[in-house]
């Protein structure tokens, strides 16, 4: 492990209960980080979607991707105690649910850097599969 929970909210601003990524694996500062999020069933959003049947929403999968590129893109010396706010998702891809008990692999590989803005690739899976796929926008201020 490279970065836990706590060493997390050194580099990005997010805090609990919307701070989606629990620890980091692997990271190339800049180009493409590997991150964890541990699905639980005590998250708050489960209690409503759906009560009967526990499935993470898309846009939370999503968010935990955008977050884990931000940890790859905010860890870089230039961007030290700056934010990195979301520009766009583009194709946007669900294959299977999330659900509690799941380990949420979140892969993200940064193509595209500019002083102030960029792009990145993010890939979710549990296990072998993969369960989300889309294209990430930001700007960094």
């Amino acid at each position: 492990m490279l970065y836990n929970k706590e060493e997390i909210k050194n580099i990005i601003p997010h805090r609990d209960p919307f701070l989606l990524i629990d620890e980091v694996e692997s990271m190339e500062t800049g180009k493409k980080i590997v991150a964890v999020k541990n699905v639980n069933a005590a998250e708050y959003y489960f209690e409503g979607h759906f009560p009967q049947e526990k499935v993470m929403p898309g846009v939370l999968i999503i968010e935990a991707l955008a977050q884990a590129g931000a940890v790859a893109i905010l860890s870089m010396a230039a961007n030290k105690g700056k934010i990195a706010y979301f520009g766009g998702i583009k194709n946007a891809k669900f294959r299977q649910k999330v659900v509690p008990g799941d380990t949420l692999r979140l892969e993200v590989e940064i193509d595209r850097l500019r002083s102030n803005a960029g792009t990145g690739i993010g890939t979710a899976y549990v296990g072998d599969k993969m369960v989300c796929k889309c294209e990430l926008m930001f700007a960094i201020g």
